[in-house]
């Protein structure tokens, strides 16, 4: 292994003879670079991103969020009390653990399916346009 510490920046960078690399910065923040292309950055806050060769990439947040980004941009968000969310370029839509599902389009009409089967529709004013029990 190799170890570089770069004084102006305050930066060690640790490369290990498999292809791994590691660097250090002051603030706390350590990116893993691995051999395949693969990136893992570590934040101060301990947050974790990494970042996959094919573009998809997925962060780790300390409360138990997780965000997951395809290469097309669509983004899954689960958050630790269960809820998803969705976003695309077409709408983003939450999930409730209660099995409410909420979608707002991106021409800002909003629909909200109950578990019940009940289905409310909004129109981008915000008036129910559709109130289905």
């Amino acid at each position: 292994e190799k170890i570089y510490y770069y004084a102006d920046a305050q930066t060690t960078h640790t490369a290990y003879p498999e292809g791994l690399e590691v660097l250090q910065f002051p603030n706390n923040q350590i990116e893993k670079h691995y051999p395949d292309g693969t990136q893992e950055i570590v934040f101060p806050d301990h947050t974790v991103k990494c970042l996959y060769s094919d573009g998809f990439e997925e962060t780790f947040f300390p409360d138990g969020t997780i965000v997951k980004v395809e290469k097309n941009g669509d983004k899954l968000v689960v958050f630790s009390n269960g809820q998803k969310e969705f976003h695309t370029a077409q709408f983003k839509r939450r999930e409730y653990p209660d099995g409410t599902v909420k979608t707002v389009y991106c021409n800002g009409r909003q629909e909200t399916k109950y578990l019940s089967g009940r289905v409310r529709i909004k129109d981008k004013e915000g008036n129910v346009i559709l109130d289905k029990k």
